[in-house]
């Protein structure tokens, strides 16, 4: 089958859940023989090419910052991508079965829209987040958020085949009006789906890894860690990633005193940060906004515990079975935050074989081939839709 993957960012020159799972998805696709083109904004020199194995990735739209100071997505890069975007399917729509998209940042699924009757190729798309009118107004302001709202509604109501990753998002995207229905994806682990035996660890470190954007909280991260600390003898913790947030995590270690135990390395490779969490005592997410919460089960493939905190747009939560592979803070106050975290010390090792039990339990749900599975049946399927 020719399939076209559509983002606008690709993994490892931008770093994040979705950015892994296309170049996962289309490195897997061509890997079981399908013709698989990866069309994105460039973000490489323009002498040096982008490799994903076994697939032709072409850009539509120059080296741009996808990102403002404030860590909010300027708008000219999506634009610029949507244009790209119309302008490759224009010319060479025809020539693939399947476009498989996803939903952000809308203008290059409006783009694929508007080609797809004159191409006839099946639409699929992937929502990771739904946003709230609260929060596109929050982001975007009094009269940019309900611009963004009308046109993620819009994209909501374009004929596709649609896919989720969390309840959470999926029951949102229904209520926005989708045309059709939504199937909600479990997998994004491309991981050894070998559960590692449950050991104990050394030390008592936490690890924290993400894009260090303000809906991430990694200053709140530190103040809950160094609340911890008081409870916990030898906690130490890492935050790794990088982003507009750094600069404040590294003041709020430093006006801490905690420069001894608390580091931020910021970017890293992949393998440090897996290395990190089979040694550490649980990952800690602060973050607000998740679409699915990947980190919680890479940390439970090792049998390490999550701690991640409850809010209306977070579907990490989904992935916690409260006191068998972590906990959920019922807010993000940081004393609260501090007592879980002192939960899956005093819980120890039995925690660690309860995690270890939970990722042998979910692993081929929650894998990568379970969701490439579903994607497969329903480039089939979109056809007779």
């Amino acid at each position: 089958m020719r399939v076209c993957v559509v983002y606008d960012c690709l993994f490892p020159h931008t770093v994040g859940g979705a950015e892994r799972w296309y170049r996962d998805l289309a490195q897997r696709l061509a890997a079981e023989g399908h013709d698989v083109t990866y069309i994105t904004l460039r973000q490489w020199e323009r002498d040096e090419r982008a490799d994903v194995p076994g697939v032709r990735v072409l850009s539509v739209g120059p080296r741009m910052g996808l990102y403002a100071a404030d860590g909010r997505r300027r708008i000219l890069p999506p634009l610029a991508f949507g244009a790209g975007v119309l302008w490759h399917l224009l010319r060479h729509g025809r020539r693939y079965e399947a476009v498989h998209s996803a939903s952000f940042p809308y203008f290059s699924l409006l783009a694929a829209a508007l080609v797809r009757p004159l191409a006839r190729y099946r639409l699929v798309v992937d929502w990771h987040e739904v946003w709230s009118d609260s929060y596109w107004r929050e982001y975007l302001g009094p009269i940019g958020g309900p611009i963004g709202a009308l046109v993620q509604r819009l994209c909501a109501r374009v004929p596709q085949h649609a896919f989720c990753f969390s309840e959470l998002h999926a029951s949102r995207l229904r209520a926005e009006g989708l045309r059709g229905g939504v199937t909600v994806l479990r997998g994004e682990y491309s991981g050894s789906l070998e559960p590692a035996p449950a050991r104990e660890v050394a030390g008592a470190d936490v690890v924290f890894a993400g894009r260090l954007i303000p809906e991430k909280r990694a200053p709140l991260a530190v103040t809950a860690l160094v609340r911890a600390s008081a409870s916990i003898a030898g906690l130490r913790g890492e935050i790794y990633g990088d982003g507009p947030e750094r600069e404040a995590v590294r003041e709020a270690i430093a006006a801490a005193g905690a420069e001894e135990t608390l580091s931020a390395p910021g970017f890293v490779a992949a393998e440090r940060i897996d290395r990190a969490l089979g040694e550490a005592m649980c990952m800690l997410s602060t973050s607000r906004r998740e679409g699915y919460g990947l980190i919680v089960v890479e940390a439970a493939a090792h049998g390490t515990p999550s701690v991640v905190v409850a809010g209306e747009d977070n579907a990490a939560t989904e992935l916690i079975e409260e006191g068998v592979n972590g906990f959920v803070a019922r807010d993000a106050d940081p004393d609260t935050i501090a007592a879980n975290i002192v939960r899956v010390h005093e819980a120890g090792f039995a925690l660690r074989q309860s995690t270890a039990a939970w990722f042998a339990r979910n692993a081929q749900l929650l894998s990568l081939e379970s969701s490439l599975r579903t994607v497969l049946a329903s480039y089939g399927a979109s056809a007779r839709a």
